[in-house]
């Protein structure tokens, strides 16, 4: 499990991110501190693999507590949430090493995406010591890219984010990893807080790719039901 610790003030806003974060498979909330006195004496004496950090805090600031955890050198990931939208502010947390920033209000969906991908990457980062170009690159290029996460911008077909296809396709491996084989747009839709069509759209694309295979089930009533699963050749 990922262990988290959010740091936010706004306890309203604390319960929020952290019902969000439940609704995450893999992600383990360890800590939930008001302030960065909290967080600081509480990262000193137990491992935390990533903070959700808001940036205003009563006479404090969060960019300065992710200068401190770079200072002292401690091996963390972080994500900023909070309602700073200035480029400047942006830069310094990106230039700070935040890995994402998430801009309040944000939909769950976005949450989503950007915890996917943060678990993509450090699932494959603890299983090698090793990586060649080209699958570095999928990282990389898939995370650090500020534009392309602001106006999603895709290389996928007209339609179709490239975010939003991550976040789907980890769900659809999570779902094999726990020994379960079809489902449906309706129920990755209710897991992932997705439209059931915006599901359906991006599992057929899959499918063409032929990245996950589609089964149709005729009932006596109603309409044939659409469901998937990875391909066994993928």
């Amino acid at each position: 499990m990922i262990q988290v610790m959010i740091i936010e003030d706004d306890p309203m806003v604390r319960d929020i991110n952290t019902k969000f974060l439940q609704r995450v498979d893999g992600f383990l909330l360890i800590k939930a501190a008001s302030n960065l006195t909290q967080a600081k004496s509480f990262i000193k004496k137990h491992k935390v693999d990533l903070i959700l950090l808001d940036i205003y805090l009563p006479k404090e600031n969060g960019i300065d507590f992710l200068k401190w955890i770079r200072a002292e050198e401690i091996r963390v990931e972080v994500i900023l949430i909070t309602a700073d939208k200035t480029i400047e502010r942006i830069q310094e947390a990106f230039r700070y090493g935040a890995r994402d920033y998430l801009i309040k209000p944000f939909t769950l969906e976005r949450f989503k995406e950007s915890l996917f991908k943060f678990k993509d990457r450090y699932s494959q980062f603890n299983k090698i010591s090793e990586i060649e170009q080209t699958e570095l690159d999928k990282y990389i290029l898939s995370n650090n890219d500020l534009e392309e996460a602001n106006n999603g911008t895709t290389d996928l077909t007209k339609g179709l984010n490239r975010y939003t296809y991550d976040m789907i396709w980890q769900q659809i491996k999570l779902i094999r990893e726990k020994g379960e084989k079809y489902i449906t747009a309706e129920e990755l839709g209710e897991t992932l807080g997705i439209a059931r069509v915006t599901c359906r759209k991006y599992l057929e694309y899959m499918n063409k790719e032929g990245k996950v295979e589609m089964l149709i089930e005729y009932g006596k009533i109603g309409r044939p039901q659409h469901k998937y699963k990875i391909n066994s050749v993928t």
